[in-house]
């Protein structure tokens, strides 16, 4: 792949992002108006403009000297095992299965990792789930080395630029999954990951934490036990796990976490404390009182820790 070649490719997406940017921002205005008018309780358009604000500030990142396709994807493709053609429907849909099993591990890391889940939480911290929460990703994903998740399709023959566009159409999809007015969908629950599906994975109720990661599918969600249904009995909460977000402001989103993270390494007093304030789950603390995701469900009084249990609608 030549650095030509890869620069066109990178041009291309971008076209196509600005092409997409104006359609799904004015969706989700529109829907913020609908909700205003149908809905008894307020519509936060202060979130709105946050999300606006976070979704200024990722475009203006672009600029910033650091390769979107981190340099061992490079290598990697360097040293790949095969060489694939879209133009093949069984490369197709290798890139499609493997890009969505290679997504499930990066968005559950996300979830159970504190290094990934200081750059995630800012997609989290939102207390109503609409469409103008779906384009708050957060401004430092791409400094915390989550492509290392997507190397395998890169080894499999698959070049980078490919791999970061069936990335980039993985989350276009991901953006209707936002709309919370969206009823379930019968059959497709089983199959696909659905507004329902996303619901519980945003919510921060004790039922529902560290679930539903997958991003079109959900069958690695059913295949690895992390699958949990929404119940009409639990209506979903949502928000940051430990407490909702109170800031709208989009550099206090974005810097909050990783400042309360340097501030637990500055107080580490082990070697261990250390790696696990980096990459032990979020919310742990080394005198076992801290609010990890099967803590607090523990503290809710559930036996089990769902997030580990296959569960069937």
């Amino acid at each position: 792949m030549s650095k030509a070649h890869n620069i066109t490719a990178m041009s291309e997406l971008g076209t196509l992002y600005l092409i997409l940017l104006p359609v799904v921002v004015t969706a989700a205005l529109a829907e913020a108006l609908w909700l205003h008018r149908t809905r008894p309780e307020r519509y936060d358009w202060k979130a709105l403009a946050c999300s606006l604000a976070d979704l200024a500030g990722r475009r203006l990142l672009g600029f910033v000297p650091y390769a979107l396709v981190a340099p061992w994807l490079g290598w990697v493709w360097e040293h790949r095992l095969f060489t694939q053609s879209l133009s093949d429907g069984w490369s197709v849909l290798l890139l499609f299965i493997g890009l969505e099993f290679c997504y499930y591990w990066y968005h559950r890391a996300g979830h159970t990792v504190r290094w990934f889940w200081a750059a995630h939480s800012v997609h989290h911290s939102p207390n109503q789930l609409n469409l103008a929460a779906a384009y708050r990703l957060g401004w430092f994903g791409k400094f915390t080395g989550t492509s290392l998740f997507f190397t395998p399709l890169v080894l499999l023959g698959f070049t980078p630029t490919v791999v970061l566009t069936a990335l980039f159409l993985n989350l276009l999809y991901q953006f209707w999954l936002h709309a919370d007015w969206i009823p379930k969908l019968g059959w497709l629950e089983y199959v696909l990951n659905t507004p329902s599906s996303h619901r519980v994975h945003h919510a921060r109720n004790a039922e529902y934490l560290d679930a539903n990661y997958g991003g079109v599918l959900i069958v690695f969600d059913r295949l690895f036990g992390t699958y949990v249904p929404e119940r009409e009995d639990v209506p979903c909460e949502y928000g940051l796990i430990s407490h909702p977000t109170s800031s709208r402001n989009p550099f206090v989103v974005n810097f909050e976490p990783w400042i309360g993270l340097l501030k637990d390494l500055a107080s580490a007093r082990s070697p261990r404390a250390v790696w696990m304030h980096l990459f032990g789950p979020p919310g742990w603390r080394p005198d076992g009182n801290g609010l990890t995701a099967a803590e607090i469900r523990r503290g809710a009084g559930l036996a089990k820790d769902q997030a580990s249990q296959p569960v069937v609608a």
